[in-house]
């Protein structure tokens, strides 16, 4: 047992009031030298984490269990990296959520997986808080059958509220997101629309005809060297649509837009990156209107469409290679739940025109992340999985920010989001810009202008026309 504090000492109380499981345990390790020699239930603290492969020798240990969830994922992955030289399975316990609420048992200790490596205390929602916010709202969700869309519905569908509203043009995604709900939620009123958010009419039908409090825009293009190639339609569906549904909005005295942004938009190097930068500085149109637009920024979403652990699992079951684009690019990470849990606190905190970030802790190297996943998958990288670097794809960084130069951070009640001051532009020259941004299809002309909007704006050197 790795860990000799409160998560150990639960587990181990469980395992000897289980002796049905046939599991027998021969001893703890914790990095806090107090307690060495401690007894937890009749089992000695033997060592630290650097004495796992000698206890794992001597005692012929056969399975490790990791008892350590509020430890930093830089400590989470030191001790895999341990774990791993003894060639013995090892798994994990919840999260700290959990062991708060004494909710742990045998039969949730399980495989460790991709966000335990995050080892970052996740963001949870006061509930009480929010409920009387939400209470009796009807929401539209833009993109609801996508991972950042859906996890929204899922979690808003929750709460007591009057209507729910998912648009998406996925008909398969849509469908089996609606028979997900309702399954979960059966008193649910849900309206699922197939339509394509480009048709300004249809939206303005759809906004006439439920009148939405509150309006999730969760729909957008996200990869990046596809909208290298394609930047008109990057325009389209990330600035030109986002514009139209915050004018309808407006129009119809919604009661706030929340537009989910992208930390590719600060000092952005990709088209993707500078139509999201843009679409952030749209709600600065709306200054006057009694719909608030507010805007939440975070990074990447493990296991969201198109993330790269999908990739990766998919590459590892191939046999590999698993590709990586450079040895040290780095991104910040977290879980879809916890991404969509920060989106609805800032919507209860929103007053309007605010930038939300997320504090995301350390950012991860792609390649040690890729290293984890193979070996979780019980396999040695380089040996069973080749990693094979294929250089940096046309936009793409080496490394993301949250902020630009201007925007200090503000601390809200939450601990972990932040409010980022927004940097103020001349409204008429953007008004400008958004016109010939819909007149023209050239990548160049398109880049041109978004160097005008955007003076952090600098395509990558890898950048290909």
């Amino acid at each position: 047992m790795v860990g000799a504090g409160v998560a150990g000492e639960m587990v181990v109380a469980e395992i000897l009031n289980h002796p049905e499981i046939n599991q027998e345990i021969v001893g703890l390790v914790d990095d806090d030298l107090k307690k060495l020699g401690k007894i937890v239930y009749g089992k000695v603290v033997l060592g630290t984490s650097d004495d796992i492969h000698k206890i794992c020798l001597e005692e012929k240990v056969e399975e490790i269990l990791m008892a350590i969830p509020s430890a930093k994922g830089k400590t989470i992955r030191k001790i895999i990296e341990k774990c791993k030289k003894t060639k013995v399975d090892f798994k994990i316990v919840p999260g700290i959520y959990e062991i708060i609420t004494g909710d742990v048992y045998i039969n949730q200790i399980r495989e460790v997986l991709p966000a335990d490596l995050l080892g970052r205390e996740t963001v949870k929602i006061n509930f009480n808080e929010i409920l009387p916010f939400l209470e009796n709202k009807r929401i539209l969700v833009t993109g609801g059958a996508g991972s950042i869309g859906g996890e929204l519905c899922k979690q808003i569908a929750r709460f007591n509220i009057e209507r729910l509203i998912i648009l998406d043009n996925n008909e398969n995604n849509l469908y089996f997101k609606e028979i997900d709900l309702l399954k979960d939620n059966p008193h649910l009123n849900l309206e699922t629309i197939i339509v394509n958010i480009r048709e300004y009419q249809k939206i303005e039908k759809i906004f006439q005809k439920f009148l939405p409090h509150l309006i999730f825009h969760a729909a957008a293009y996200k990869h990046v060297p596809l909208m290298e190639r394609y930047p008109e339609e990057a325009v389209k569906n990330n600035i030109l649509v986002t514009k139209n549904l915050m004018e309808v909005a407006h129009k119809y005295k919604a009661e706030k837009f929340i537009l989910i942004s992208t930390d590719k938009a600060v000092n952005p190097t990709s088209i993707m990156g500078a139509t999201k930068r843009v679409a952030e500085l749209l709600r600065q149109l709306f200054v006057k209107s009694e719909t608030k637009f507010i805007v939440v920024r975070f990074g990447n979403v493990l296991g969201s469409d198109g993330s790269v652990v999908p990739l990766f699992k998919k590459q590892i079951l191939q046999g590999g290679p698993v590709t990586i684009t450079h040895p040290e690019v780095k991104r910040y990470f977290m879980t879809i739940p916890e991404a969509v849990s920060l989106i609805i606190q800032a919507t209860f905190l929103g007053k309007g025109g605010e930038v939300f970030a997320l504090d995301m802790g350390e950012q991860i190297k792609i390649t040690d992340l890729a290293k984890e996943l193979i070996t979780l998958s019980g396999l040695i990288p380089q040996e069973d999985i080749e990693i094979k670097f294929i250089g940096l794809r046309p936009g793409e960084k080496l490394f993301e920010e949250l902020l630009t130069e201007k925007e200090n951070l503000k601390v809200t009640k939450y601990e972990k989001i932040m409010i980022a001051s927004p940097d103020k532009i001349k409204i008429e020259e953007l008004k400008q810009s958004l016109a010939a941004l819909e007149k023209t299809s050239q990548k160049e002309d398109i880049i041109k202008i978004f160097k005008e909007i955007l003076p952090n704006y600098s395509p990558s050197n890898n950048q290909q026309f």
